[in-house]
């Protein structure tokens, strides 16, 4: 499965929000700026994290954006579902009609695993748990290298 740059540039909006969650509202070239998102595609992702609840937004001079959701409730899975759907691994996962050998195949049963693993890690890692895990540093929260290997196998 390979994310969509909005699936990406969600959770670093909403950890960039979290980040300053005590400040003043951000301003979307601010948010752009920080986060090396071009503004069109910015506002496009605020735009649904703002219907769905995530975020609001203020008018005027010191307007912009804050998170209204709570960090420690908004997980990996939940935005990777919002922006995805709940995609699988391999296509036979969901369509094994498409595979003449699914209803034998063991493979299969490997790829629903592995599918059914990756949403429950990402359900564990919420937004405040990477702000608190990087000590509020943006760019070691956007690195995953801080992750040992052995949590994905």
């Amino acid at each position: 499965m390979r994310l969509s740059n909005k699936s990406r540039y969600a959770v670093r909006v909403l950890l960039e929000l979290a980040r300053h969650r005590e400040g003043d509202p951000i301003q979307v070239g601010v948010i752009s700026r920080l986060q090396d998102i071009p503004v069109k595609f910015l506002e496009q992702i605020i735009r649904d994290l703002k219907k769905d609840g995530y975020i609001t937004s203020f008018r005027g001079p010191k307007g912009g954006y804050k998170l209204m959701a709570d960090p420690t409730a908004i997980t990996f899975g939940e935005i990777v579902r919002k922006f995805e759907g709940e995609t699988d691994l391999v296509e036979c996962v969901t369509s094994p009609e498409g595979c003449k050998l699914s209803d034998e195949c063991r493979v299969r049963n490997i790829w629903v695993d592995a599918t059914r693993n990756l949403y429950k890690l990402l359900d564990t890692i919420t937004i405040a748990s990477l702000l608190e895990t990087s000590g509020g540093n943006l760019n070691e929260a956007c690195d995953a290298s801080h992750f040992k290997r052995e949590e994905f196998y």
